[in-house]
């Protein structure tokens, strides 16, 4: 028969607390990184990583023809969808690279996956078409949370480790993730709010086109063979307008330094005077 006390009382409490160690660490920041996947730390390393400073939320309309985007080479920079188009001219690409809308990703995945030179945040359910890489990290975008009817929508998340929303304009999200990046200052330029839409688009269809591209800063963006979604202005402007609330509310800034165009729902700020 085994000896019941073969080890003595202390040894065994230390032996028990060492069991629950994983259990009892859960709630613990060191704990959390325990448990964390690689994408989940690489989320969590670039919370508040640009605190303090300022960026600029790129947009891609035709207003960037007008204005002097090399001045941005070593702001924090936000770019999306096909501004990929702009390096040659630039010689470089935004700080971060985001997409959330399928299309583009589609459309683009091909260039959007040889992308370096950029840390590019998508959307979680894009890894079929936009695929890992080491400058690659997903976010889970929550499209699904609420109708745009809702008089809650959108939702603002702080916490890019846990959520992002969707808000109908691929900027909103840029502008979730500046915002747990530590950005208080932050500047949209590029959104112009201006579609030349075709006559035969239903309003809540995808397009396809069959033409250059007039509505954005270069004919090719959605050029011919490309898909879009049919502009929804007024909630594209509701939901820069929730983040602008959201930034005050915490501290924070948010100005519209867009040659031109219809974003009004923001303090204008020129563009040339910030340099």
């Amino acid at each position: 028969m085994k000896d019941k006390n073969l080890f003595p009382s202390n040894v065994k409490r230390i032996i028990r607390r060492s069991l629950t160690i994983p259990m009892r660490m859960k709630n613990t920041e060191l704990a959390q990184r325990f448990w964390m996947s690689d994408n989940q730390k690489r989320i969590l390393a670039l919370k508040n990583i640009h605190f303090g400073r300022r960026a600029f939320i790129i947009g891609n309309g035709p207003s960037l023809n007008l204005m002097d985007l090399s001045l941005l080479k070593n702001e924090i920079t936000f770019g999306s969808n096909a501004f990929f188009l702009a390096k040659s001219k630039l010689g470089f690409l935004p700080t971060y690279y985001n997409i959330e809308d399928p299309l583009p990703a589609e459309d683009n995945a091909a260039t959007l996956n040889l992308l370096n030179d950029t840390t590019k945040i998508f959307a979680h359910d894009l890894k079929y078409c936009l695929h890992p890489s080491d400058n690659t990290i997903y976010v889970y975008f929550d499209r699904y949370y609420s109708q745009d009817t809702s008089p809650n929508f959108p939702r603002f998340s702080n916490n890019a480790l846990k959520v992002v929303y969707w808000g109908g304009t691929v900027v909103y999200m840029s502008l979730q993730i500046a915002f747990y990046l530590g950005i208080r200052e932050a500047y949209i330029i590029g959104v112009d709010l201006k579609y030349d839409v075709p006559q035969s688009a239903g309003s809540d269809s995808i397009i396809t086109s069959e033409s250059l591209d007039k509505n954005h800063f270069h004919p090719e963006y959605f050029g011919p063979g490309k898909r879009w979604h049919h502009p929804q202005v007024e909630r594209m402007q509701r939901s820069i307008e929730r983040a602008a609330k959201f930034f005050k509310q915490n501290g924070g800034s948010l100005y519209n330094a867009t040659v031109g165009g219809n974003l009004n729902v923001l303090k204008r700020a020129n563009y040339d005077s910030l340099f």
